[in-house]
């Protein structure tokens, strides 16, 4: 993040010269080979607004595109769940819910009298107070809700809204009226019921008091560090569920019954997950949430899924439930306008998430895509859509519930509604139940952060540096799976290059170019080359890619800005010592305007350096054609946001002979992740900054590494508030040791600290440049 830190003084302000722009000479001077760049206005906010489009484009064509990895084998039901088996279990994955399950789990009733069980008791039924184990770290809580009768006519997981309590839809406390307290009418019809609590979205305990409170929901603020290690919200509460579905499988030894799912809201998309994974889930009834998910990016950051409509839309997963029962109910939804409002000592959510009602139209299309799976298994009759008829607007309705219950096999007739129980406990809190249910989670989520170190050494054990030449060759597939799986492939730069340019410096040492080269339709690449005057026709000169940070643009690195308290002018400075220097615009910038990239990017299994990696590779594919660049000597120096690229894209691109990561370098799992210190961004706005399963393929340390055998520096102010000089130091340490010691590579990995803050020093990294890309002027 580019801090606003100390300025330098005015003085040494006042002696930077002055690069103003030639708008004149611009129209008629060009780099050969290039055609004149006649477009004009704000080039960043074009280039966000164009990624954009593309975002929104590639969304809508994902529909079509899903069925490229879809292979339904309609044969018969068990040829049909094994031709999905690969598609449910990469949507296991990318939900997070990967924590092993408590075998043979037990239901612990949770007593609150002496002399009774039981918390209340209803018409045919009793209700309980109930914990039952999902996994290490984790024990469900919520109400078993038991028949009088000794045989169930089914077991039910009923999982209410995230802003309802599980005594809300059982009418033990207020909250729902009795017409949408579908726990109770379900247990009214002898079924036995589980309702779970679920994590709401309050921001009470989002934040460390010690440190700094936050307005993110508490589902973002778990969102956000499950995130990191392959994990999530959603994932954890499916777990939960799945879990009570284990106890119900136990009970159904001696007392079988059939099992189902109902759910609302939020409940309603983990009824639907749930059911998607667990194919001892016999019927799902889905209220208020199946609809098309083309604008998930406008929903709540904690729905989040890294690749979700890359292959699965909501038709999808019901292809995961089929043949099995699948009952979508259209009612209103929950109704939510943004995060928590911002107060002065809470802020740092993501500001967008809406949640509003499904339209009839887009549940109706989404149930329409799925009947295609449903009538290949000639189970067309397993489909069903309920909509809601005027005045009864909330879940759980008489229509839906008898559908329910015929694809049970219960035949008696839909008892009518009865009255709410009374809950016999005196002084109860709920809020202790959820502040312990919130505390394990985000406990058990520490607790992956600190094993991931573990799981990076497993996973890179069979990368070899015995050799420069073995390493690159089995780290190969390092790149590939990094590129991929954590930042996001999208295919190499596939328009014209169509490179336009004009002069827009004419100095004494040397000429500035504005550069547009087309990557992708919608996107395009910008920056500013400055050439030196006294480049000799047949010379052949080395290039700095000198890159800016957040909320900058390529002038930050050249004029006098007000970026220059940053970069210090260091592309000029550069091209002033002989190098050839290129500025590009990276596309954060805007603050929303670009983070919203990633949450439009995300669901395709994309993101911001997706677009950032393949406008580098244009733009290295471009500086080589030049007959001034030598292709062999391209380095690479960032700063701050300019280092998060220094660490992702240099590292997977061959072109860059170096790299410089300037204000950024950092133990990179702590910086996102850490609840206990100041410098984590779960305490900030910097949503764009999450990438799935981070901790557990690499680090900073890692990903610097791919660098080897190419020179790799970091820069580093003692005074620069991104982290701890002990963060930079201890991380910097694994690659200094791995170029040493493992690769035989001496100086080639370098840190220099400086007395200053977040900057560009520009002394020990220009020596480093010099030598490395081999310019002595």
């Amino acid at each position: 993040m580019v801090l606003r830190l100390l300025a330098v003084s005015l003085c040494a302000y006042l002696l930077l010269p002055s690069y103003t722009m030639n708008t004149a000479v611009a129209q008629t001077k060009i780099l050969p080979g290039t055609a004149p760049l006649l477009q004009n206005g704000d080039f960043a906010t074009q280039m966000v607004d164009g990624i954009n489009r593309f975002l929104i484009k590639n969304t809508s064509a994902s529909i079509l595109k899903r069925s490229l990895l879809w292979h339904p084998d309609y044969e018969s039901s068990n040829s049909y769940r094994q031709s999905l088996s690969s598609n449910r279990e990469r949507f296991r994955k990318i939900i997070g819910a990967q924590d092993p399950r408590i075998s043979n789990p037990t239901m612990e009733l949770i007593m609150t009298s002496v002399t009774k069980p039981e918390i209340s008791q209803g018409r045919g039924y009793k209700v309980f107070s109930v914990r039952w184990p999902v996994f290490r770290d984790l024990v469900a809580e919520g109400l078993l809700l038991k028949p009088d009768a000794a045989q169930p006519s089914c077991r039910i997981v009923a999982i209410p809204d995230a802003d309802w309590t599980p005594e809300a839809v059982v009418g033990l406390s207020a909250g729902v009226p009795p017409i949408g307290q579908f726990a109770r009418r379900l247990a009214e019809n002898n079924c036995e019921v589980i309702v779970p609590l679920i994590i709401n979205r309050r921001d009470t305990w989002s934040g460390t008091p010690a440190i700094r409170m936050t307005n993110q929901p508490h589902r973002e603020w778990i969102y956000r560090m499950a995130y990191q290690v392959g994990r999530h919200i959603i994932g954890y509460e499916v777990q939960k569920i799945m879990a009570a579905v284990d106890w119900f499988a136990t009970e159904n030894v001696s007392n079988p019954a059939p099992i189902g799912v109902v759910g609302y809201g939020e409940g309603g998309l983990l009824a639907l997950y749930s059911a998607a994974l667990d194919s001892r889930i016999q019927a799902a009834l889905v209220s208020g949430y199946f609809q098309s998910r083309e604008e998930i990016w406008k929903e709540p950051i904690y729905r989040n899924v890294w690749g979700l409509l890359k292959e699965f839309g909501d038709a999808e997963l019901a292809a995961l439930i089929a043949p099995r029962v699948l009952i979508v109910e259209a009612c209103d939804g929950p109704e939510v306008s943004a995060p928590p409002p911002e107060t002065a000592d809470r802020r740092g959510a993501a500001p967008n998430g809406r949640l509003t009602t499904p339209t009839i139209t887009s549940v109706q299309r989404e149930v329409q895509r799925a009947e295609r799976f449903y009538a290949g298994l000639n189970a067309k009759e397993n489909l069903h859509l309920v909509v809601n008829k005027k005045g009864a607007k909330l879940p759980g309705s008489d229509e839906a519930l008898r559908r329910l219950f015929t694809s049970l096999g219960i035949t008696h007739e839909l008892r009518t509604n009865g009255t709410p129980p009374k809950d016999l406990r005196q002084g109860f809190d709920a809020s202790k139940r959820l502040y312990r249910q919130f505390n394990q989670i985000v406990r058990h989520t520490q607790s992956l952060i600190l094993e991931s170190p573990k799981k990076r050494e497993k996973f890179w054990s069979k990368a070899d540096a015995s050799s420069s030449r073995r390493w690159e060759e089995t780290t190969k597939f390092y790149r590939d799976y990094i590129w991929t799986e954590l930042i996001g492939r999208l295919p190499s730069p596939n328009v014209s290059i169509n490179p336009r340019t004009r002069l827009i410096y004419d100095q004494p040492k040397f000429k500035g170019y504005e550069v547009v080269l087309d990557v992708w339709p919608d996107v395009f690449a910008y920056g500013i080359l400055l050439v030196p005057s006294d480049i000799k026709p047949t010379e052949r000169r080395p290039v700095v890619v000198c890159q800016h940070g957040l909320e900058g643009r390529p002038r930050d690195t050249i004029e006098k800005t007000e970026g220059y308290k940053y970069y210090k002018s260091f592309a000029a400075r550069l091209a002033q010592e002989g190098f050839i220097t290129y500025s590009p615009q990276n596309p954060y910038i805007g603050q929303d305007r670009f983070r919203i990239i990633q949450r439009k990017a995300h669901p395709l299994k994309l993101g911001l350096f997706s677009f950032i990696l393949g406008q580098h590779q244009r733009l290295l594919e471009w500086l080589v054609t030049q007959s001034f660049v030598d292709p062999n000597r391209i380095g690479f120096y960032g700063l701050s946001y300019g280092g998060k690229t220094a660490v992702r894209v240099p590292p997977l691109l061959d072109r860059y002979a170096l790299s410089i990561c300037s204000a950024d370098f950092n133990e990179w799992v702590w910086k996102t992740t850490s609840i206990d210190r100041k410098y984590s961004y779960l305490f900030t706005s910097e949503y764009d900054l999450l990438e799935f399963n981070f901790a557990n393929v690499v680090n900073y340390s890692e990903l610097a590494n791919l660098m080897a055998p190419r020179p790799f520096m970091v820069e580093r102010g003692h005074h620069d508030a991104v982290a701890p000089d002990e963060w930079v130091a201890y991380e910097f340490a694994k690659v200094r040791r791995f170029y040493t010691t493992r690769m035989q590579l001496g100086g080639r990995a370098q840190i220099e600290f400086f007395n200053g803050p977040h900057t560009i020093n520009g002394k020990g990294t220009f020596e480093f440049l010099k030598r490395y890309l081999n310019w002595h002027q």
